[in-house]
């Protein structure tokens, strides 16, 4: 059953914990993609670094779709320097792009790791960058180059650097369940866990700038809303009333949170002061209002009602005002997210008993189903708006799944034990 406008599911659902990191499948077909070479990083002055750069750059382009990477086994050279490269040879290859870096130690301790990108068929050197890497932050300089190749190919950042939030369980329905919020790299590697729990947790939210997660405990027994630092650990309850506490959602610069909450009754969206605690209520009306977004500028309120009879879509402005509808196609629309660049929502909506992703453009009825079903929801936009991670179902276990918004090739995400789902993507993290 899905979450979106169950007060059931809201004050008595389990969510999910991981004892390792997700384990990522390529799901699809890759017709279209660019063919690119990331040849093994050449090993400097005894440098003998614990993660292969190359594999873990050539992995994240995979993973969006867009590019194909080319195994080392099919290389029939591995230069390292831009003199030994030889043109033609990648020609042949049918290669459109070629990247070839070395890693040496620093003076200063740690390594130093210097990478180029060449466009094959032109000739010609595209990017040339370096950087300095402790043992410890190998993978996260290796997704830092990733970013940097995607955006000079693509146009776009890329996220290759940025994390993902979600909920695992272990022992779902037993007395021993484990429920854990967890944080990881956007390719899973790198698991901490933010908060470890026998009681349910839910709807984890990102602060812009990364440093904190809000989220929902059902610590004693009752619904509560915490915000959490994941440096420190330090938590602060934010919201603690009577009845429903959920959905929470930080405005874009980090000032307000907006929550659902039933305190009076009903279940309406307010909107939190973080600084001086005090709340404003948008919403007044006898239907059931939650889950509420922010559009990027901080101005509106996105959120899900049933108050036309079935769930749909409204906004609203966040100061206050009057809601307005937005989604009309389908007799189920919930769970909207704001694309970064506000001209689109992606949701949950029921098609034939079967719950998708879909993707809404502002402004028109043009829809997009992103996800096959049945029982797929909790969309979160890659902060690039190139991707969509939700929750899904495999051999009836949850499972995180990944999908690009051009489409192509799609990630499912996995754990070996227990299960998944509430996925929130983070902002850019700088």
């Amino acid at each position: 059953m899905m979450r979106l406008l169950s007060l059931v599911l809201l004050l008595f659902a389990t969510s999910g914990i991981a004892q390792a990191r997700l384990t990522i499948e390529i799901t699809g077909g890759v017709e279209g993609a660019q063919p690119i070479a990331v040849v093994p990083f050449g090993r400097l002055d005894g440098a003998q670094p614990g993660a292969d750069l190359a594999s873990i750059i050539a992995a994240d382009l995979a993973r969006t779709g867009r590019f194909k990477p080319m195994p080392p086994r099919d290389m029939l050279m591995t230069p390292h320097r831009a003199e030994e490269i030889d043109f033609r040879e990648w020609e042949l290859l049918a290669t459109n792009n070629l990247v070839i870096g070395e890693i040496r130690p620093a003076a200063s301790g740690g390594y130093r790791i210097d990478y180029s990108l060449f466009d094959v068929f032109g000739g010609k050197q595209l990017l040339s960058s370096s950087l300095q890497s402790n043992e410890q932050s190998l993978r996260l300089s290796a997704h830092r180059m990733a970013d940097a190749i995607y955006e000079k190919l693509t146009g776009d950042p890329g996220v290759f650097s940025t994390r993902i939030a979600y909920v695992t369980s272990v022992g779902r329905g037993t007395p021993n369940e484990r429920v854990t919020l967890r944080v990881a790299d956007a390719d899973g590697f790198n698991p901490q866990t933010i908060v470890d729990s026998p009681d349910p947790i839910m709807s984890p939210a990102w602060s812009p700038d990364g440093r904190k997660l809000a989220y929902v405990s059902f610590e004693h027994r009752q619904s509560a809303i915490y915000i959490q630092e994941l440096a420190t650990g330090r938590r602060t309850k934010i919201a603690s009333y009577p009845g429903i506490n959920g959905s929470p959602a930080f405005s874009p610069d980090g000032a307000r949170l907006a929550m659902t909450l039933s305190k009076d009754g009903n279940a309406e969206i307010y909107v939190m002061d973080l600084g001086s605690r005090q709340l404003t209520r948008l919403t007044d009306h006898y239907a059931i209002d939650t889950e509420p977004a922010w559009s990027p500028d901080g101005g509106t309120l996105y959120f899900t009602s049933d108050r036309g009879g079935h769930p749909q879509i409204y906004r609203i402005p966040a100061n206050g005002g009057a809601a307005e509808r937005v989604s009309f196609e389908g007799d189920y629309n919930a769970a909207a997210e704001v694309a970064p660049n506000s001209r689109a929502l992606v949701l949950v909506t029921r098609t034939a008993g079967r719950f998708h992703i879909a993707l809404d453009q502002l402004g028109s009825t043009t829809r997009r189903l992103l996800s096959p079903g049945p029982l797929d929801e909790s969309p979160s936009f890659a902060p690039n708006g190139s991707m969509v991670i939700y929750a899904s179902q495999n051999n009836g276990r949850g499972v995180l799944a990944v999908t690009p918004i051009a489409g192509g090739s799609g990630q499912r995400l996995t754990q070996d034990v227990g299960e998944v789902r509430e996925p929130a993507w983070s902002p850019f993290l700088r």
